[in-house]
C-alpha cells in the first residue's frame, strides 16, 4: 500500500485535552482508549464521538472529537442504571421465561423495567430476581449491539407484543437495534457497559403497578425498580437516605398529625385539609398576603369554572385536553346532540372545532385574571397592575401518577399575574425572585439551585413570534444573572406561550424539588387583545407575568412535611404548645396559662388526662409539638414552667410564665426555624 493509500486509510482523532492523534479508520472507541494508556482501557465504560454517547465496540469512521467514559463521569451513571435494567430483565426472564418486556429506562434515582406477568411480584420474589441479577453479573457477558431490519426484528420479537407494537412506530428508514446480553435480547438503542460483569453494587427496591404506555385503557403492567451505583459506598448512602425519606414520608406523617386526609369517596387525587393542616396552610398564606400588599398586589377571587371559549383564546383547550377534566356540557344541548345520533369522538372533534359550547374546570387562573385586566380601561399609569388569588385548578392526572399532595387533581397556586409595559419587565421580574427568596429563606430551604426554562426551536408546541420570545427570554436570563445563585438554561423546559424560571430546592436528605415559578409572557397578551393607552395616547400591548412561588399548595407543605420530617417550627406548628400539669392538682392552673398563652395569639393545648406525665411527654413528642411546659406544685406556686423543647430529650429550663410567653411570641413573630429559647 502506497504512503497515500495509508494517509486514507487513517482518521484523526482530537482528544478532549485538544491533542489530535491520528488512528486506522474503523479503530474502535476501545482501541483508542488503549492507544492513550492501560489504565485508561481499564477503566473505560462507553465513549462520545463527537458528543454522542457510544459502546466501546464502536468503531470510528470519519475524523471526529473523542471522549472516553469512565465512571467518573456525570453521565457513566445512567449508563450503569441503564445496563442494570437489562440485568435484571435477564434474570426475570430466568425466572418468568413467558414474561413480556415493556421499557427499562434510567431514571434520576435508579432504573425500572415494566413486565407483563400473569401474577405481581411478590417481595420474596424480588430477593429471588436479585439473586439471579448476581448470576448474571458473574457470568460477564458482553453486551452485543446488532442492527437489524424491521423484518428481522419482527421475528425475533414475535412472541411479545409489547416490542411489536413498539417497532410499528419506527419511522421508515430510522435505524433499529438490538442489545443481547447471555440469553436476553432487547429491543434498545443503548449505549451499554462492555459487559454485565462491570455492574457490582445494586439493589432492587419495590415493585408498582403501571399502565402500558402510561395509559389508563391499556393493560396494567408490573413495574420493578431497583437502583444502581459505582461503589458499595455511595448504594449505602442512597439505601439510608431512602430509608430516611420513608421515615419521612408525607403520605404517612401527614395524616398521623391529622394534618390531612384522602378519601375514596371524595376521589383520589383530591385533598381533604384537617383544622390542623389547615393551620399550616393559612399561616402561610397569610406570610405571603403580607409581601403582596407590600408589593402593590391586588387580591381577586375567580370561579372555578369557565366557557370552553376562554380556554380556547388561551390554548389551554384543546391543547391540553388530556390533562383536563372533561367539559360540562348543558343539558339541553347534550339532548340535542344525542338525537342527532352523536358518538362519543364526534362529540370530542365538534368541541375542539368550537362548535359545541360548554364549561370547563379551570386547569389555570390566568385567563380569569386576563377578563378582570380587561373589564376596566387602563393607561402606561396605572401599570403595572398585580393580581393576586389563591385560586383552585383542576388537572385530570392518571391515577398512577398520583402522589399524595406532591401530585393531586385539585390543587391551590398562590397564583398572580402581572400586566406591565415592557420597559417595566425586568424590575418586576426581580420583584417576583424577591418574594421567593424571602419564602425559602425564612424557611430554612436556603439549598436551591435556578432553571431558566427556553423554549426549543426544533419544536412546534410554542406559540407566539420568535422575536417576543427572544425578548422574554433574554429578560429572564438577565433577572437569573442578578440573583447570583447557580442557574442553568434548559431549552424544552419553557411553557408553551413562554418562558420561566424555576426554583428547584434541595431538601434537608439531598432531594430536589421543583417549588416558585415565574414565567414571561407576551403571548396571551396577544391571544386576548390586551392594551393600555401608552404615554402617546396610542394603544399598546401589555406584558404578562405570571408568578406562584409556593407554586401548588399542596404539593409545597406536602414537601414541607417531608423537609422537616413533621418537626415544624413554631410559627407553622398547628399547636405550639401543650401544658402538662403533673397531678389533678395543678390542673386548673394548667388551664388558666394555657388561656394566657391563648390571649397572647398562641395555640395551646392543655394534656390533662389521667396518664403517667411521661406518657404524655411521649405523645408530645410523637405529635412534634415544639414546647412541653410542665406544672407541678413548686412551678405553680412560682408562677413558672418547667418547659421541655421538642428533640431537645429530657433537658428543660425552669422560665416564667410572662418570660417564657414573651419568647414564644418573638419566635413567632420573627418566624424563626430554631427552636432554642436561649438561657
Amino acid at each position: 500500500m502506497t504512503q497515500q493509500a495509508e494517509k486514507k486509510a487513517e482518521v484523526r482523532i482530537t482528544l478532549p485535552d485538544g491533542s489530535v492523534r491520528e488512528v486506522p479508520r474503523g479503530t474502535t472507541v476501545r482501541g483508542v482508549a488503549e492507544s492513550i494508556g492501560p489504565g485508561l482501557a481499564r477503566a473505560a465504560l462507553a465513549g462520545r464521538v463527537d458528543g454522542e454517547m457510544v459502546d466501546l465496540k464502536t468503531p470510528i469512521t470519519a475524523d471526529a472529537r473523542v471522549e472516553i467514559v469512565t465512571d467518573r463521569d456525570d453521565d457513566a451513571l445512567p449508563l450503569l442504571r441503564h445496563s442494570a435494567a437489562h440485568v435484571m430483565a435477564t434474570a426475570v426472564r430466568a425466572l418468568r421465561p413467558e414474561a413480556h418486556i415493556g421499557f427499562g429506562p434510567a431514571i434520576d434515582t435508579g432504573f425500572y423495567y415494566d413486565f407483563e406477568v400473569d401474577r405481581p411480584f411478590s417481595t420474596d420474589e424480588l430477593e429471588r430476581i436479585e439473586e439471579e441479577m448476581g448470576r448474571v453479573v458473574e457470568s460477564d457477558d458482553p453486551f452485543e449491539r446488532r442492527e437489524v431490519t424491521r423484518e428481522e426484528a419482527r421475528e425475533l420479537f414475535r412472541d411479545d407484543p409489547l416490542k411489536l407494537e413498539r417497532l410499528e412506530e419506527f419511522t421508515e428508514g430510522e435505524t433499529i437495534s438490538v442489545y443481547r446480553n447471555g440469553p436476553f435480547l432487547d429491543l434498545c438503542r443503548g449505549p451499554h457497559l462492555p459487559t454485565t460483569g462491570r455492574l457490582k453494587h445494586f439493589r432492587l427496591l419495590h415493585t408498582a403497578g403501571a399502565y402500558w404506555r402510561g395509559d389508563e385503557s391499556r393493560q396494567m403492567l408490573q413495574r420493578i425498580y431497583g437502583t444502581a451505583f459505582f461503589s458499595e459506598k455511595e448504594l449505602a448512602k442512597h439505601l439510608e437516605r431512602l430509608e430516611e425519606a420513608r421515615k419521612r414520608d408525607h403520605r404517612v406523617v401527614g395524616p398521623r398529625l391529622g394534618l390531612f386526609t384522602i378519601d375514596e369517596k371524595v376521589g383520589q387525587g383530591l385533598i381533604l385539609w384537617k383544622p390542623k393542616g389547615a393551620v399550616i396552610r393559612q399561616e402561610l398564606q397569610e406570610f405571603i398576603s403580607g409581601h403582596l400588599t407590600r408589593q402593590g398586589y391586588s387580591q381577586v377571587f375567580t370561579p372555578h369554572i369557565g366557557k370552553l371559549d376562554l380556554y380556547r383564546t388561551s390554548g389551554h383547550y384543546p391543547y391540553y385536553a388530556d390533562s383536563q377534566f372533561p367539559p360540562l356540557i348543558e343539558s339541553d344541548q347534550m339532548e340535542r346532540l344525542a338525537d342527532e345520533g352523536t358518538s362519543c369522538s364526534e362529540l370530542a372533534n365538534r368541541m375542539q372545532e368550537g362548535e359545541v359550547q360548554g364549561y370547563m374546570l379551570k386547569p389555570m387562573n390566568c385567563p380569569h385574571h386576563i377578563r378582570i385586566f380587561d373589564s376596566d380601561a387602563h393607561s402606561y399609569r396605572d401599570l403595572p397592575v398585580r393580581l393576586a388569588e389563591f385560586g383552585t385548578v383542576y388537572r385530570w392526572e392518571q391515577s398512577g401518577e398520583l402522589g399524595g399532595m406532591t401530585r393531586v387533581r385539585g390543587f391551590t397556586q398562590d397564583d398572580a399575574h402581572i400586566f406591565c409595559t415592557e420597559e417595566q419587565v425586568a424590575d418586576e421580574i426581580n420583584g417576583c425572585l424577591e418574594l421567593v427568596k424571602i419564602i425559602l429563606g425564612t424557611l430554612g430551604m436556603e439549598d436551591y439551585r435556578v432553571r431558566v426554562g427556553l423554549r426549543d426551536p426544533d419544536s412546534t408546541k410554542y406559540v407566539g413570534e420568535p422575536e417576543q420570545w427572544d425578548r422574554a427570554e433574554a429578560a429572564c436570563r438577565d433577572a437569573a444573572d442578578r440573583l447570583g445563585v447557580p442557574y442553568s438554561a434548559e431549552p424544552g423546559e419553557a411553557a408553551f406561550y413562554g418562558p420561566k424560571i424555576d426554583f428547584v430546592v434541595r431538601d434537608v436528605i439531598g432531594r430536589e424539588w421543583q417549588l416558585g415559578t415565574v414565567q414571561v409572557d407576551y403571548t396571551l397578551p396577544e391571544r386576548f387583545d390586551l392594551s393600555y393607552t401608552g404615554a402617546d395616547n396610542k394603544p399598546h400591548r401589555p406584558v404578562m407575568i405570571h408568578r406562584a412561588p409556593f407554586g401548588s399548595m399542596e404539593r409545597f407543605i406536602g414537601v414541607l412535611i417531608e423537609h422537616f420530617g413533621g418537626e415544624f417550627p413554631l410559627w407553622l406548628s398547628p399547636v405550639q404548645i401543650v401544658v402538662l400539669p403533673i397531678s389533678d392538682e395543678q390542673a386548673e392552673a394548667a388551664r388558666e396559662m394555657a388561656v394566657e398563652l391563648k390571649e397572647a395569639g398562641l395555640r395551646v393545648e392543655v394534656d390533662d388526662r389521667n396518664e403517667t406525665l411521661n406518657y404524655r411527654i411521649r405523645d408530645a413528642e410523637k405529635a412534634r409539638i415544639p414546647y412541653m411546659a410542665v406544672l407541678g406544685g413548686r412551678e405553680v406556686e412560682a408562677g413558672t414552667a418547667a418547659v421541655r423543647t421538642r428533640g431537645a430529650g429530657r433537658k428543660q429550663q425552669i422560665l416564667a410564665r410572662d418570660d417564657f410567653s414573651a419568647r414564644l411570641l418573638e419566635k413567632d413573630r420573627t418566624r424563626s426555624v430554631e427552636l432554642a429559647l436561649g438561657e
